[in-house]
């Protein structure tokens, strides 16, 4: 019954009857059948309210909106909220029986290492004998079952669905990445977490968020939002940490590894096949390498004692965890070459990850960066990331990313104009071609970044999404060259 749904909702008014019932939610009025409750939303392409003749035309038994329409027919109802998003969050979980409620859902947020922390913290409670769910960038998961990632953090409706299957599955824990996006959009309204961590936050996504205040703020609602009885662990040496848990009502938790913090790590010796931490003054060997990591496991190590998993079987699991797909994932040719492919897609994430290969590598070892920049999105970090590979390595090759509706090589030539005369790169832009000029001019023993695209097994040019992976064509280059 619609008068059950909307309990915990602010309506200004409602017009109909409140009690008719309602067997399914949408907010694409494409997908209305009869007896849908439609919410009109305003995106940021379309606002939902010009498609409510079509969603009552469908059979919609309710329509939830910000502005009653001028027609109202009879038989349907017609609730006015003051922000249609919110509302839907807050329905899709009653609708599905608050599923967040009866699990221990933690959200991990920032610009980069959700992905890799939230993945490992699934995969640290499975092995703790927990079932678990996981919402992330790369794959869903409903405790063993996988499930195809449409977006980093799915739409309301999708998210309880898939919390209430998790329910159903007997999982106790879930552990979700939470964008920027979808907390100004407030697809996470109506959830029930009992934990939210911050990893770092650099720039990025100005394209939607116009400004880095912006994007500061927008970060910041998911700690605004946690609710006392919660923790918020967060970054100490991030520059904005203990920004983003200014006004939370959660019990704040830190960790670091320079700050003085709750949780700290300590990186001993770094290999080539991994690193020796210390955490909290114990010694664990992690499959592992680099500064950005030794954050994220700290933050997994965090993050399970404050879920009272027992230390010592945390230490454990830590020293035998792997690294996510397209997270500085290698691949090794017959002939000694090494092929690294990350999702590295911002000036901070790339020097991240080149600064730790040149933090390993050999003197005689050189290092080559294959890296372009995503169409129709922040068009400003381009000349950064440019200068930030040219400078690294000892020959950069600049190429198309996912260029979208842009024209590939202007891209290129907005990434070039960060660098100085004389700098050394190559401009190739087909991406495919790029990878295998980089094959081409490595020796046994040098080292191959690929970066941007990770696990991503598709490349989007004028807006159709192609096949593409970077891990097989590096394989192919390696095949084909050697």
């Amino acid at each position: 019954m619609l008068d059950k749904l909307l309990q915990g909702v602010e309506v200004r008014s409602l017009v109909g009857d409140g009690t008719v019932a309602v067997g399914r939610l949408e907010f694409d009025s494409r997908k209305v059948v009869p007896g849908t409750l439609f919410f009109a939303t305003r995106g940021t392409q379309a606002d939902g309210h010009a498609y409510i003749p079509a969603a009552v035309a469908a059979g919609a038994a309710a329509v939830v909106c910000e502005e009653l329409p001028a027609e109202r027919p009879a038989g349907v109802t017609f609730v006015q909220v003051p922000d249609s998003t919110v509302a839907l969050g807050q329905v899709a979980s009653a609708f599905y029986g608050h599923p967040s409620r009866r699990l221990k859902l933690v959200g991990v947020t920032g610009t980069n290492g959700k992905t890799t922390t939230a993945t490992l913290l699934y995969r640290m409670f499975r092995r703790l004998g927990y079932k678990a769910g996981l919402i992330s960038t790369v794959v869903y998961c409903v405790d063993d079952r996988e499930i195809p990632s449409t977006h980093t953090t799915p739409d309301s409706i999708r998210l309880n669905a898939m919390m209430a299957e998790m329910v159903e599955a007997g999982c106790d824990y879930c552990f979700m990445e939470v964008s920027s996006h979808s907390l100004v959009q407030h697809r996470t309204a109506g959830l029930a977490f009992v934990g939210g961590i911050f990893s770092n936050i650099t720039h990025d996504h100005l394209d939607y968020h116009k400004t880095f205040a912006e994007y500061i703020r927008a970060k910041k609602l998911f700690f605004d939002g946690l609710p006392a009885g919660a923790f918020a662990l967060t970054n100490a040496d991030d520059r904005n940490g203990m920004v983003m848990v200014q006004n939370t009502k959660a019990t704040v938790k830190t960790y670091a590894l320079q700050s003085f913090a709750d949780f700290r790590c300590r990186i001993v010796e770094t290999l080539l096949d991994g690193m020796l931490l210390n955490l909290d003054g114990s010694e664990v060997w992690v499959k592992f390498l680099g500064r950005f990591n030794a954050y994220n496991l700290t933050s997994v190590y965090a993050t399970a004692l404050l879920l009272d998993a027992r230390r010592d079987e945390v230490l454990r699991i830590l020293s035998d965890l792997t690294s996510v797909d397209g997270r500085f994932e290698p691949i090794h040719s017959k002939e000694g070459v090494t092929a690294i492919v990350d999702y590295a897609h911002t000036p901070d994430a790339l020097q991240n990850v080149i600064g730790t290969i040149n933090e390993i590598r050999k003197k005689d070892q050189r290092l080559y960066v294959v890296v372009g920049c995503g169409g129709n999105r922040d068009a400003t970090k381009r000349p950064e990331m440019a200068k930030i590979a040219v400078d690294g390595s000892d020959m950069a090759v600049l190429t198309s990313d996912n260029p979208r509706l842009e024209e590939p090589g202007a891209i290129i030539e907005q990434m070039k104009s960060g660098l100085e005369p004389g700098a050394r790169y190559l401009a190739i832009t087909d991406r495919r071609e790029a990878i295998k000029a980089a094959v081409a001019l490595a020796r046994p023993g040098d080292i191959i970044l690929v970066a941007g695209k990770g696990h991503e097994t598709y490349q989007d040019v004028g807006g159709v999404k192609h096949h593409f992976d970077d891990r097989e064509e590096v394989r192919a280059a390696f095949g084909t060259v050697f």
